[in-house]
This record gives C-alpha cells, structure tokens and sequence, in this order.
C-alpha cells in the first residue's frame, strides 16, 4: 500500500495513510516550519506509520482520535507508550467505547486492545495546537456520541473521522448512534464552514463541503 501524495497548505502539510485491510485513513499532520506533527486516527500498523513520520522528517508530539471504535484508534497506545506523547480526543462520550476496545475486538476477531483513557478529552470549541497549526475542534455527535472533527480553518481542511464521506455518511447503528444527531451535525456544524473546505474522511477518497451538500443522497433527500 503506497502512502498518497503529499498535500501543502499554508504552514500545514498532510499525507493520507490507509492501513490495515480496512483501509481506514490514518492523517500524518504537520506543520512546515517546526515539523512537529501528529497522527490523527492511528488505527492500526504502528511501524509503518512511524516510518511514513521518519520518511517525512516530522516529530510526532501528540496522537488525536476522532472517535473510539477500535479501527481507528488500533495503533495508539503503542505508538503513545513507544514516543512517549500524549493521546487526544475524542470527547468523554466516547469513554464507554473506548473501555469496550477488548471486546470490540474479540467480537470481530481481531487481536485484543487494552482499554485505555486518554490524556485529554476533547470538548466542542476546544483547539489543538501543533508548531504553528491551530486545529479547532468541532464536536459533532450521531456515528458515536463521542465523535469529534480536527479542522484547520487556515488551509480549509476537516478531518472528519466517520461522520460523512464521498456520497454517504457515518453509520448510526451502534450502540448511542443517533441519525438525526449525525444529520445535525453536518447540516449545522459542517456544512457552515464553506463548499471549499476540502473534507478527509476516516474511510475512502477527500471530497468538498460544497461537493456533499449539491450531491450526497443523504443530505440532498432532507432539504
């Protein structure tokens, strides 16, 4: 699996890395002029993503998580214990996922994940600071109640996890999942940023803001 190409925008870089056979988009973030950077959503093969990190010269200072199901968090207390950096996000209401990471795990026979708490919990309004970069953090519930968007208004990049995608959007069919609250969520915290925000979903191609509210048939069914 070849990393893809490298994005620049303004002080932030990015590259996406699908891993695992889900290929799950974990995000190598950082920033040009300190090359801090971070891994949003390390959801799985540790070594690899920190030999992407090595490739690209960056200094990993923290790990951020959109959510708590396992395919996205997979890698992150061993990439956390092995730099020694921080884990954070998602928001608390995602604690309840993240304790049942043994039995997610078990359930879709998997190898076993420890619970685990994260340095910091992540709230709506928060900011996540790395070098230069400033990530505001949206908290946008209804895939899990928990789930949190990392957006960079300088580059009008999102990162956001399962919440919306190419054409589709999060599934609600998990425990505390809540349609019309993920439905919310990208009508009113979303979609207000502006058709140009360039979005990176926790699974398959970017996309635009602009692109999902004239084409995606979930959103276009409810104006």
């Amino acid at each position: 699996m070849a990393l893809l190409p490298i994005n620049t925008t303004h002080t932030m870089k990015y590259r996406i890395i699908p891993v695992t056979p889900y290929q799950q988009n974990c995000s190598l973030i950082w920033c040009q002029h300190t090359h801090h950077g971070a891994l949003i959503d390390p959801g799985g093969e540790a070594d690899r993503l920190l030999r992407a990190a090595r490739t690209e010269g960056v200094q990993l200072q923290m790990l951020l998580l959109t959510h708590g199901h396992w395919d996205h968090v997979g890698a992150a207390q061993e990439i956390a214990e092995q730099l020694g950096i921080p884990i954070i996000g998602p928001h608390q209401e995602d604690a309840f996922w993240l304790e049942r990471l043994p039995r997610q795990t078990e359930m879709l026979g998997f190898a076993p994940l420890q619970a685990f708490i994260p340095d910091r919990w992540l709230t709506d309004g928060a900011t996540v600071r790395l070098g230069k970069i400033t990530l505001d953090v949206l908290h946008c519930p209804g895939h899990t109640p928990g789930h949190v968007v990392f957006f960079h208004a300088g580059s009008h990049t999102a990162f956001v996890g399962d919440v919306l995608f190419q054409g589709s959007i999060g599934r609600t069919d998990f425990p505390r999942g809540d349609h019309a609250a993920l439905i919310h969520s990208i009508m009113d915290k979303l979609l207000p940023l502006g058709d140009d925000i360039t979005v990176i979903p926790g699974h398959g191609p970017h996309t635009t803001l602009g692109e999902e509210r004239l084409h995606n048939p979930f959103l276009i069914k409810i104006k």
